[in-house]
């Protein structure tokens, strides 16, 4: 009498997806981060020319905005 082996295959189907959805996740992470540090900086520089200073306060301080904020979404988003 053969014992059924179905337990190896969908272990092994389950690591792989397991493997591609992590990947998914990150990468989705990584393009959120960018996305939101992009915005920020370009309004930043938008508001620096609207106002008309010479240097770049607002990129300066947007693009750091951006950076924390980008941070604190990744790091709430690992710890889900």
């Amino acid at each position: 009498m053969e014992e059924p082996q179905p337990l190896e295959k969908k272990n092994s189907k389950k690591q792989g997806n397991k493997g591609l959805n992590d990947f998914g996740k990150y990468s989705g992470i990584a393009f959120q981060m960018v996305a939101v540090i992009a915005l920020t900086t370009w309004g930043g520089i938008k508001l620096d020319k609207l106002a008309g200073f010479e240097k770049p306060v607002f990129t300066i301080i947007l693009s750091l905005f951006g950076v924390f904020a980008a941070i604190y979404t990744a790091i709430k988003d690992f710890i889900k």
